[in-house]
């Protein structure tokens, strides 16, 4: 079994930075791509930022373009997800998805095989 924890969030003030771990436990096997998506009430889940296995392909949503920067340390079984600049529209329960078999699952929720049960960021003004 495969375990993904996130964690992170928090409360703060608009234009404050936020740091957003996740790591894997469980697991036999390095996972492939990894990402990070976002979900508010009412609202479908959204693709925020991946990476690829090897950490040399990564992936932004524009509205988080510039801000936001996916790492991951293979060794640790962790993807992080820095955050700065942060505005009242991130607030949103921010979720880690692993793929263990697609190295290029691109913005598609199917394409990622596991996920962490999110960890609330809160933006306020």
């Amino acid at each position: 079994q495969v375990q993904v924890l996130e964690s992170g969030g928090g409360v703060v003030q608009a234009g404050a930075s936020l740091r957003l771990s996740c790591t894997i436990f469980g697991s036999v096997f390095r996972p492939k791509a990894m990402g990070w998506f976002r979900q508010t009430p009412g609202k479908e889940r959204e693709f925020v930022a991946s990476i690829s296995e090897n950490g040399e392909s990564t992936d932004y949503a524009d509205s988080v373009k510039g801000r936001f920067v996916i790492s991951r340390d293979n060794d640790e079984n962790s993807v992080y997800l820095q955050m700065i600049t942060l505005k009242s529209e991130d607030t949103a329960v921010f979720y880690c998805a692993v793929s263990t078999w697609n190295d290029n699952p691109g913005r598609q929720k199917l394409n990622y095989n596991h996920w962490g049960q999110g960890t609330q960021v809160t933006v306020s003004l």
